[in-house]
């Protein structure tokens, strides 16, 4: 049975940091590229960052580039988002995401691909 469960999240003060975790199970992990998608309140989805199926190539959203970093490790079946300099904006319901391939070209079209499998999610919340 597929499953993603992500960990981590909390309310934290902006300029502080948080690091999600995935763990998943199900599926093989060291095929498919793993994606974070967030959901702020009242708001539609919005995604966050992506790496490839080797963990080599990480890819982000404008808004979190050079604060976040996704990372993986393949042993455990696990991906990660370290948030660091989190702003009051950032806060949402984060979701980790697998899919068969990483589709660059609908994410920067679309701000969206297809995914293969959700997590439930995990919130974070930034605020003084």
């Amino acid at each position: 049975e597929v499953q993603l469960v992500e960990s981590g999240g909390g309310v934290v003060q902006p300029g502080g940091s948080l690091k999600l975790s995935c763990v998943t199970s199900g599926f093989t992990f060291s095929d498919s590229p793993m994606s974070w998608v967030r959901q702020a309140p009242g708001e539609g989805l919005e995604w966050v960052a992506s790496i490839d199926e080797t963990g080599d190539y990480p890819y982000y959203t404008a808004s979190v580039r050079g604060r976040f970093t996704i990372s993986q490790d393949t042993a455990k079946n696990t991906a990660y988002l370290q948030m660091n300099s989190l702003k009051p904006e950032d806060t949402g319901m984060y979701y980790c995401a697998a899919s068969s391939r990483l589709d660059l070209t609908a994410i920067r079209a679309l701000g969206v691909q297809q995914y293969n499998y959700w997590g439930p999610g995990t919130q974070v919340t930034v605020s003084s």
